[in-house]
């Protein structure tokens, strides 16, 4: 039991926990934003009920934070199957993969976060299941080992990853739907941060969610940390959120008016000061800013590149104009050379 509960979410959760499941939408209507794919997963999920089927796999890509998780949960209740959740690297051999199948019932939801870490042995495994819906097991070693199939319950699969370019072809192949989340937009965000300011019952002035909003990266995740931390602040000033108050807190957490935190103000200026702007490789840039070289490409750079401060080239990463304006650098002298 204990093995099965290492590669199977726990139920039991910490109370920050408790809050966080507590904002997350739990219908495609209570969903804010990514408008294209909501409309497109209501005609799978309605498609799909009226043939009294389980739900074609589902892959969506995105940064962090973009709800790839919170949709798992909204399909599980759309299709009124369990949930059943676990990462690519907690799967690490086949057994593991058939502890997890071996307890699903029809029409059940299994969520695979990070699905691009998946063993390769484990992953072929998987081929068989998603197509047929059944395990192969190689039973005994050498000349007298057999292999048997082993029924699967009709189930969806929904993989989650932040690099859709490591995932196998052959595994890409295989998911019916694939859907990738963009980054969320000021008015997005502002209507999420009152929906969460008002399940978690403080009150909120319309500039201070705006100012919140402006500095979340385009991503609910950190919009509902960022609203957490500045309820802090308020709670000590007399209740209510105020722009003076979200602007004191976001300051105090080191998040500037482009929603860029420490990390983010590292990266920029290391690859100004010891790089003169790049370009620079990405196992450089990690190396000079002890950061891992994945962190950088699947949590910093993508919204670094969507906001136009860095740029990747065939040469590296380069620090753009806008770049080096926003940490208040100079321009070098060969900076367009460098760009081309």
């Amino acid at each position: 039991m204990e093995d099965f509960d290492r590669i199977v979410e726990s139920a039991k959760i910490t109370e920050e926990e408790r809050i966080e499941n507590s904002l997350r939408p739990r219908t495609l209507d209570d969903f804010i934003g990514q408008d294209k794919l909501k409309d497109n997963l209501k005609v799978f999920i309605d498609a799909a009920k009226k043939r009294k089927e389980s739900l074609d796999h589902c892959l969506f890509y995105a940064p962090p934070g973009l709800g790839k998780t919170t949709l798992s949960h909204i399909i599980s209740r759309e299709m009124g199957g369990n949930l059943r959740m676990t990462s690519g690297p907690v799967l690490k051999k086949v057994g593991d993969l058939a502890a997890i199948l071996t307890n699903l019932s029809e029409g059940d939801i299994f969520f695979i976060d990070e699905i691009h870490r998946l063993n390769h042995l484990v992953e072929e495994s998987l081929y068989s299941v998603m197509e047929d819906f059944e395990l192969d097991i190689i039973i005994g070693q050498g000349p007298s080992a057999k292999t048997i199939k082993l029924p699967v319950p009709h189930f969806t699969l929904v993989g989650a990853t932040t690099r859709t370019g490591l995932l196998s072809s052959p595994l890409r192949d295989r998911f019916g739907i694939i859907e990738h989340l963009d980054f969320y937009n000021d008015k997005e965000l502002v209507s999420i941060v009152k929906r969460s300011a008002l399940i978690m019952e403080v009150a909120i002035a319309d500039d201070a969610a705006e100012e919140i909003a402006r500095r979340s990266r385009g991503t609910p995740r950190i919009v509902n940390r960022l609203l957490k931390r500045v309820r802090d602040f308020a709670e000590l000033s007399g209740g209510k959120i105020t722009k003076e108050i979200s602007s004191k807190a976001l300051d105090a957490l080191a998040v500037d008016k482009a929603g860029l935190d420490k990390m983010d103000r590292l990266l920029l200026t290391t690859m100004v000061e010891k790089f003169n702007g790049g370009p620079v490789g990405i196992d450089t840039l990690a190396v000079a800013i002890s950061e891992e070289a994945d962190t950088i490409t699947d949590v910093y750079e993508p919204y670094l590149i969507q906001l136009g401060f860095i740029a990747r080239t065939p040469r590296g990463r380069v620090v753009t104009e806008a770049g080096f304006k926003h940490i208040g650098a100079k321009l070098p002298k060969n900076f367009q050379k460098e760009l081309l």
